[in-house]
């Protein structure tokens, strides 16, 4: 079976992931909004006028709100680079699933730990360190594979 290929369960795997991960992240930006309109607090004097609220750019809750979306910005298209790298690396259907899996899942609690019922430290950081830590593992994998020959 080719690497790449849509009868490969890991491309199959690593494409429903990355739009669940896709969908993930438009709802991270939904939490900013529901945030600022719960609020009443905007960042551009239209939208405040518009929705009779007032133009505040430190607001305890939709900065929480905001910093989880750019957590997801700055991390899960990572995943989708190295991620998609990976999968030509030939890695078995199994563990290419569950750490496909495991990513998207501490994703999920990520921000759920950070926006939406924040938690102590260190569960956040556990949270984060997770898929931090298996895309560090895809990524040194591909060097592994493609430094043959080098």
């Amino acid at each position: 079976m080719a690497p790449v290929s849509l009868d490969n369960p890991v491309i199959r795997s690593y494409l429903f992931y990355s739009g669940v991960l896709g969908l993930k992240l438009l709802g991270t930006a939904l939490l900013t909004s529901k945030a600022r309109y719960t609020r009443k607090v905007f960042a551009n004097e239209e939208d405040a006028r518009y929705s009779g609220g007032v133009v505040k750019v430190n607001d305890p809750e939709v900065e929480r709100a905001r910093r989880a979306h750019l957590n997801d910005l700055e991390n899960i298209p990572v995943f989708w680079i190295l991620g998609a790298i990976f999968v030509t690396t030939g890695p078995s259907a199994s563990v290419a699933t569950l750490l496909f899996r495991t990513y998207t899942a501490m994703r999920f609690l990520h921000t759920i730990v950070y926006a939406v019922k924040p938690l102590p430290q260190p569960t956040r950081a556990i949270v984060f360190t997770i898929p931090f830590l298996l895309t560090v593992y895809m990524g040194v994998n591909i060097i592994i594979h493609y430094a043959e020959g080098f």
